[in-house]
């Protein structure tokens, strides 16, 4: 049986073998992020087509990539916003809705893959778009109730500090950072598997961050056991890794439904990587340094 799937003049094709097999493809989609969509519970055929042995998943896998493909096929770049000021950008300092926020803001300075200050931090601040910071507000309150929270590492990010970060990843002499960030991953792979041109940061709805747990009075927060720290570009870091612990996913999962029950979304590959679910999500990127 043959199907296929249209949307905005994109074709996928989802065909059943003789083995009960399904392919989903696109011409328009590169291997790479074929392979990526083996969290689906797929694999890669030799034509680059992906297989499932599910209905349910073979329809997910269309919609996803025909997604992909418009995306990936649009003819404009992404767009940048005017703005020059973060009230411009319709953004707000996350303290002024939980004026004590635990934050370590890491491309404010040089403890980061980097090994230094990114352009565009001049300030270790949390920016999001106003929807964004009020449903972390919100998960925030909600964890104080069970004497925990949260600690964030990055939100908003400008442009000009994911430009920074393509930069570095074409330095491929700069190793300075290897043993605490990607020991297991030559650098050469970073860029599109770990690092990519364009952030989803950048439009002010993402956020970095991980949970603590706190003592009777919220005055000591230490943070729980996820496995890896802060951009540890590695498969561990993966939320469903198998090589994490029990008790590591555990805590992963504890995040992952705090921040779900809020609308926020996490990046299967970063357990620390969540983006709040707008109406529409936001597309425009913005490049107002932090301060």
């Amino acid at each position: 049986m043959n199907k296929s799937l249209s949307m905005n003049n994109k074709t996928v094709r989802v065909e059943r073998s003789e083995a009960k097999l399904r392919e989903v493809g696109t011409p328009t989609i590169p291997r790479r992020v074929a392979l990526r969509l083996r969290a689906f519970g797929a694999t890669l055929s030799a034509n680059g087509y992906l297989r499932t042995r599910s209905n349910l998943t073979a329809r997910i896998l269309a919609f996803a990539l025909v997604t992909i493909a418009i995306a990936a096929s649009a003819d404009a770049p992404p767009q940048i916003s005017p703005a020059k000021t973060m009230a411009e950008a319709g953004m707000v300092d996350i303290h002024s809705l939980v004026p004590d926020m635990a934050e370590n803001i890491h491309y404010a300075g040089s403890d980061n893959f980097t090994g230094a200050p990114v352009p565009g931090y001049r300030a270790a601040k949390c920016f999001l778009l106003k929807p964004a910071a009020e449903a972390l507000a919100r998960v925030e309150h909600t964890l104080r109730e069970q004497h925990m929270a949260l600690k964030i590492w990055d939100c908003y990010r400008p442009a000009r500090a994911v430009a920074a970060f393509v930069r570095w990843a074409h330095n491929l002499s700069d190793t300075s950072t290897k043993a605490a960030h990607y020991p297991n991953v030559d650098k050469s792979k970073l860029l599109g598997e770990y690092i990519a041109p364009v952030s989803g940061h950048s439009r002010g709805a993402t956020v970095d961050l991980t949970m603590m747990q706190c003592d009777a009075h919220d005055r000591h927060c230490k943070p729980l056991d996820m496995g890896t720290h802060f951009d540890m570009f590695d498969p561990l870091a993966h939320t469903d890794s198998p090589n994490a612990t029990a008790a590591q996913h555990a805590n992963r999962e504890r995040l992952l439904h705090a921040m779900a029950a809020q609308g926020f979304e996490n990046y299967a590959a970063e357990w620390w990587h969540y983006t709040f679910t707008m109406h529409p999500q936001p597309t425009t990127l913005y490049d107002v340094p932090v301060q």
